[in-house]
């Protein structure tokens, strides 16, 4: 009897958790983003730049800085644009998101990347850049709203 109490109990607890992670995820929304960054580095690179997230029918304006370390020598510009994921309010996309990165731009380039920060948005999001630059580095992005 005892190790059918404790399975019992076992069960239902795990069926509790279960059904508020889902329940929590069923809440969770999604929007649109977009926004420019301009990057520039001799090893140790920044990056600042400006953009929109479009939520429930309304514009937030973002901010957008971030360092990266590694191989970086040049400047270029990248217009991203996608979905953000798992939100449930406009400040939850506000956070650091890190990635590495390799990748070269001579005029132009493409660049496709999903991050996610540590409220658990999830940006996916495809860009042209525009420039000349040389990278195999970490990144940083911190993203706030306005």
């Amino acid at each position: 009897m005892p190790a059918t109490s404790t399975f019992r109990s076992s069960l239902i607890a795990l069926l509790a958790l279960t059904g508020i992670t889902l329940a929590s995820a069923a809440h969770a929304d999604s929007g649109r983003i977009g926004f420019k960054i301009f990057k520039a580095g001799i090893i140790v690179g920044g990056s600042a730049g400006s953009g929109v997230l479009y939520f429930h029918g309304r514009q937030y304006p973002l901010s957008i800085g971030g360092l990266s370390y590694g191989f970086t020598f040049g400047a270029s510009e990248t217009r991203f644009h996608g979905s953000v994921s798992n939100i449930r309010r406009p400040s939850d996309v506000a956070g650091v998101y890190a990635a590495g990165n390799a990748g070269a731009a001579v005029v132009r380039g493409a660049q496709a990347i999903v991050l996610t920060n540590q409220n658990g948005a999830v940006l996916t999001l495809s860009g042209a850049s525009v420039g000349a630059i040389v990278s195999a580095d970490l990144n940083g992005l911190a993203l706030s709203v306005k």
